[in-house]
């Protein structure tokens, strides 16, 4: 059996943010900065300091060798071979050379300074307390004061970038709300109003948004403009041969001619409902029904053989003429497009429409329905699904298409919002 590889850890959504990957950029280059600039002035401090106490310990040297040759007693800071002299700097007298050394001498910091002499080691030595507390004293400046630089740069730097990423989030919140259908949604960036001053990248995306905008709108509004102008034309011819019609003399060609017509005015009809529903000045008659009646109800009216089974029932608030027109088009969508038996269930605020015939296309289901486009052998312009699809959305309900696995057929799922009764004590129902 071979092993489950463990899933790596999920980082957190925040991490992704570029407000986030700004800040560990500013910090690290300011540390990698502070470092660098510390470390040099570390390095030329101490070496400064080092330099100073080595001349002076060479110094003292040198004067404690005339007065060693003079035969003059010693002062207490030099001496023969003496006690804690470094063992390297032994050596180097061993071979006749001179040399220094900084080591700990009775717990302090000590410049030692050693010469031959006699076949023996004549050193000095210095107190480099002072010395070693400057460069302490310096390091804890450098460090302080590189975190404080750190600090304030961050501050500054994740401010500057919240600017920008705020004027990003909002200009995809316009985005989104473009998306959703607000086509007055707009940035209007004040970077991109006056010409004269200068814009940066997030202004010229906000601009583009804009223009991009502002040009979709005007090509919808011309379009539905266009729809409602063609439909309303429509009407009156369709009036006038629906009348000439009626006085043709019975036979075939007059049954045509009046099918002909009522198909014509249907299609005039629905034109004029997806009209309404773009320019997206419907009311909505809300008031709270029972959903299995409605159903029933709907499904009688339509005149076609259509099992309806009730799971649960629930009480919804909603559009009752809106949600029959929803439920009536996906009926007859079912029987036209589908193969019976065409079972609607309505269980709690979900109602299902489903038959058993080939399912829905593909560009259906990733797309959603699109008017005057239909990839099945019934008759119909594509728009019945296209006026259900903009009705549930009027009434705040979720319509989703779905194809039932192993060939099950269609499904088309409509989830209205349930209402909630609330009760109190003084209720004497409670």
């Amino acid at each position: 059996m071979t092993p489950r590889r463990a899933r790596r850890p999920r980082p957190p959504a925040w991490t992704a943010t570029l407000t986030w990957k700004a800040a560990v950029f500013i910090a690290v280059m300011c540390c990698a900065l502070a470092a660098l600039l510390g470390t040099l002035v570390h390095v030329s401090v101490t070496g400064q300091t080092v330099r100073d106490a080595r001349e002076k310990a060479l110094s003292r040297l040198a004067g404690v060798t005339r007065a060693y040759e003079a035969g003059e007693p010693l002062p207490p800071f030099a001496g023969l071979d003496p006690a804690g002299l470094p063992e390297p700097l032994r050596r180097l007298t061993a071979r006749g050379e001179r040399g220094t050394m900084i080591t700990d001498h009775e717990g302090r910091p000590t410049m030692w300074a050693a010469g031959p002499a006699d076949g023996h080691a004549l050193a000095v030595r210095v107190d480099h307390s002072v010395g070693a507390g400057t460069i302490d004293a310096l390091d804890r400046s450098i460090v302080g004061s590189s975190v404080l630089a750190i600090a304030a740069t961050l501050a500054v730097g994740v401010a500057a970038v919240t600017r920008v990423t705020r004027r990003l989030h909002a200009t995809a919140q316009v985005a989104r709300r473009i998306t959703a259908g607000d086509l007055d949604a707009r940035v209007d960036d004040p970077r991109t109003k006056d010409p004269r001053r200068p814009q940066d990248e997030v202004a010229t995306v906000s601009g583009a948004l804009d223009t991009m905008a502002s040009s979709l709108q005007r090509k919808l509004q011309s379009e539905q403009r266009f729809t409602a102008d063609v439909a309303h034309e429509l009407r009156t011819p369709l009036t006038g041969l629906s009348a000439a019609a009626e006085l043709l003399p019975e036979g075939r060609p007059a049954e045509l001619v009046r099918d002909r017509v009522r198909a014509m005015r249907g299609l005039t009809e629905d034109l004029l409902e997806i009209s309404r529903l773009d320019a997206r000045n419907e009311t909505v008659d809300l008031a709270v029904h029972e959903l299995g009646p409605v159903v029933e109800r709907s499904v009688r009216a339509s005149g076609t053989a259509t099992e309806v089974r009730i799971v649960r029932d629930a009480t919804v608030e909603t559009d009752r003429r809106r949600l029959e027109r929803v439920l009536g088009n996906l009926v007859a969508n079912a029987h036209r497009h589908g193969r019976p038996p065409v079972v609607v269930t309505v269980d709690g605020a979900t109602v299902a429409v489903r038959d058993h015939g080939p399912g829905y296309p593909e560009y259906l289901l990733s797309s959603g329905p699109q008017r005057f486009r239909t990839e099945s052998g019934g008759k119909g312009h594509g728009l019945g699904l296209t006026i259900a699809a903009g009705q549930a959305e009027v009434i705040g309900a979720q319509l989703v298409f779905a194809n039932v696995p192993d060939g099950g057929g269609a499904e088309a799922r409509i989830r209205l919002p349930e209402y909630v009764r609330f009760t109190t004590h003084d209720d004497p129902e409670t």
